[in-house]
């Protein structure tokens, strides 16, 4: 009985020992598990900024605004200036990525000459191009994925699902959105583009252009919601084509897309162990 006290004692004895040595090394340990751990931590900065399109669009919201017009352009380029201290090394729109090349040599020729001409310009070529000249960006690229889908469906179809609630809400979608529910032709450039990336504004932007596709089906169909989802493949999708460019640590990443995406983009991003988006109103002001 006494081996066996005096070998547990032994035991003991070096555990202790083992530990106060893990102890006084634990300094350099635990730092470069901290290190480590800030490593991993470390986000890409990411200004997930949303926009009507300001050129031709064939979506079915539209936004009055004349993208020829040298006034329009200034205000365009003022709110460029106002993004540009966010200071991008990357700069993301909304052009399918088969485009890059060309997207990226018609950037390096506005880099050289800002008073190129465009016969139909849109915020890429407003806003994105501008905003990287101001900011010395180097690297832009297109991540948009093409795909239809009949947002109409509901309107279409003999909807046996919800229809009363479904035609009351298409009846006046804003009114639900009272944070947002403003008169946009009153507004100025810049108040439409802060009304347009408000969170209130961004979810009403899924909501109809995904989620009330819900209430909408025959009976025994699912006409709707499948429609929904082409749409919410369609970002999923966009989201992967970004995902696939490889971004370093120390980027910040300027997304420039319609605000319907923009909206997806948020969702995804505010999970997303790789992104951290920055606050859009510390720069628009």
């Amino acid at each position: 009985m006494r081996n066996v006290n005096l070998y547990t004692l032994f035991i003991s004895l070096i555990l202790i020992f083992s530990c106060k040595e893990i102890h006084i090394k634990g300094g350099s340990i635990n730092e470069t598990n901290e290190q480590t751990s800030s490593e991993i931590n470390r986000k890409i900065q990411v200004l997930n900024f949303g926009t009507f399109h300001m050129g031709y669009t064939n979506d079915g919201r539209t936004t009055e605004f004349d993208e020829r017009n040298k006034e329009n352009q200034k205000k365009v380029h003022t709110i460029a200036e106002m993004l540009a201290v966010f200071k991008p090394t990357v700069i993301i729109v909304e052009k399918i990525p088969e485009y890059n090349e060309q997207l990226q040599n018609e950037y390096k020729n506005y880099l050289s000459t800002p008073d190129m001409f465009f016969e139909s310009p849109g915020e890429v070529e407003l806003l994105a191009y501008e905003l990287g000249r101001l900011s010395g960006t180097k690297k832009i690229f297109g991540i948009d994925h093409k795909m239809g889908y009949n947002w109409r469906v509901g309107h279409d179809i003999e909807n046996a699902i919800d229809s009363i609630w479904y035609n009351q809400f298409f009846e006046n979608p804003m009114q639900y959105y009272p944070e947002v529910n403003a008169n946009e032709d009153s507004l100025s450039l810049l108040d439409k583009l802060k009304l347009t990336n408000h969170d209130a504004f961004l979810d009403y932007l899924i909501t109809v252009n995904a989620d009330m596709l819900t209430h909408a089906g025959t009976e025994e169909g699912f006409e709707g919601a499948d429609e929904a989802s082409k749409f919410y493949q369609r970002n999923l999708r966009m989201y992967s084509n970004l995902n696939r460019i490889q971004l370093k640590e120390d980027d910040r990443v300027f997304i420039l897309m319609g605000a319907s995406h923009t909206a997806f983009f948020r969702d995804f991003m505010s999970r997303s162990p790789k992104y951290e988006m920055v606050n859009t109103f510390e720069y628009l002001k």
